[in-house]
């Protein structure tokens, strides 16, 4: 039997994964726009609503809130957001979607071996087959990477590789440093904690505006604006706001080594969606990793299932004597 937290907490991980994999889905409609600005344009609206969101309760969370918590909530916005976001963007344009999908695919691999340093983890030896299935399934998404790109640079191909490696070690920072400030913080929700996250990161974006016309071209017409900013307005409420709440409520209730796992759900409703979008059935790859993929979350599940042996001793230094 699985513990009714953790598979409440699962079902919230796969709720985020689901809203999550829209994020792959968005640039296909703001194709003409650069990766910054439809960053910079995400991001906005996610500081803009989450501002809305979070002055009702401002009073009650501001005597919680120290230098040292709004530190935390910056160095989250930039690992989390805005530098795994250009990082991610910056390597799918040098090194392919192929390459990315690898290396980023490493995550629940990253993030469950930091987890199994935490105090009562799972040891990692139980975790080893979790871990192979998620690599296994990582190399059939980025299969093609092994292979050498047509009339790619290899100088280019290698910055790719690095900002893809970049934004792999961004989000593990951003994915263990979030489940540690929500064990520690005692009064403020994981829903206020997202959306002051977003204050943060809208607020981060909007210092980035005036680099745009540096960096990228904006010599755009009225309806593709238009276009960016109803896209860019309904990823910042289902991916940002819900889909950050959901992962946040997800990350108090399951172990770090868990929380790893339910990155994948973001790679599987990827795939799902980009068939969908593109009309057709997954190829024998995508089904090998979806198959993959799966069976390293049920895997990672029974290895955090208590074992009969131990049940006994679990209650006891959860309940320990007077």
């Amino acid at each position: 039997m699985i513990a009714g937290s953790t598979l409440t907490g699962t079902l919230y991980g796969v709720a985020a994964g689901a809203l999550w994999g829209l994020v792959f889905v968005a640039p296909e409609f703001c194709g003409d726009f650069g990766p910054l600005q439809q960053s910079v344009a995400r991001y906005l609206f996610y500081g803009g609503i989450a501002l809305l969101l979070i002055a009702p309760r401002w009073n009650r969370l501001r005597p919680h809130l120290g230098r040292h918590e709004w530190f935390g909530l910056l160095w989250l916005a930039l690992a989390g957001n805005v530098v795994y976001y250009v990082l991610l963007a910056s390597a799918v344009q040098m090194a392919g979607i192929a390459l990315s999908s690898l290396v980023v695919g490493f995550l629940p691999v990253t993030i469950t071996i930091i987890g199994s340093r935490d105090k009562g983890a799972v040891p990692l030896t139980r975790l080893i087959p979790s871990l192979l299935l998620c690599v296994a399934g990582a190399a059939c998404i980025g299969w093609e990477a092994m292979l050498p790109a047509d009339g790619a640079a290899g100088a280019t191909r290698l910055l790719g590789l690095l900002a893809a490696i970049g934004a792999l070690l961004s989000w593990t920072c951003f994915a263990v440093g979030n489940a540690r400030w929500l064990n520690r913080l005692e009064h403020v929700s994981e829903h206020d904690w997202s959306l002051l996250t977003g204050v943060v990161t809208g607020g981060i974006a909007l210092l980035m505006v005036p680099l745009l016309p540096l960096l990228e071209d904006t010599s755009h017409d009225a309806s593709s604006w238009m276009r960016l900013a109803l896209v860019s307005a309904g990823i910042a409420i289902f991916a940002s706001i819900i889909g950050n709440a959901l992962w946040n409520r997800m990350s108090r209730l399951l172990p770090l080594t868990l929380v790893g796992q339910m990155i994948l759900f973001e790679t599987l409703f990827a795939i799902i969606y980009a068939c969908l979008w593109e009309g057709r059935l997954p190829t024998l790859p995508e089904t090998a990793a979806f198959l993959l993929l799966v069976m390293g979350v049920l895997a990672c599940l029974a290895a955090h299932r208590p074992r009969p042996g131990k049940r006994g001793e679990a209650l006891a230094a959860a309940h320990p004597p007077l």
